[in-house]
């Protein structure tokens, strides 16, 4: 019996030399939704990563992981990322992380601030 083989491809990323690799990772363009936003922030990784934020400003992933193993802050952030609560700056080989807070506060004022302060 003939055994099927299996390929997968990875996706690669090239960078061309001189080129400006500053880019941001962020939500969309799409409004926010509060389920989303709750979701985001009902996981304790993740609201600490929210506070910290909040409180020092862009931060990078490594000072924002507390010995959380890569694979899981990649996650954290995707969460965090999907629900328009964090944008990613890439800045060559570092991911600079900030809270978009002036995009939660518009749609829903006082929210943000509520939940940090419970939080602490």
């Amino acid at each position: 019996m003939a055994r099927k083989k299996t390929v997968t491809r990875k996706k690669s990323k090239t960078v061309a030399k001189g080129k400006d690799t500053s880019e941001k990772r962020s939500a969309s363009s799409e409004p926010l939704h509060l389920e989303a936003i709750l979701h985001a922030l009902s996981d304790a990784v993740r609201l600490e990563i929210v506070c910290k934020l909040d409180a020092e400003g862009e931060c990078t992933c490594a000072t924002l992981d507390g010995g959380r193993p890569k694979s899981t802050m990649s996650h954290h952030f995707k969460v965090l990322r999907e629900a328009g609560l964090v944008q990613t700056r890439l800045d060559g080989v570092s991911h600079r992380n900030s809270l978009c807070r002036e995009q939660i506060d518009q749609a829903f004022p006082g929210l943000l601030d509520a939940i940090i302060s419970a939080a602490q």
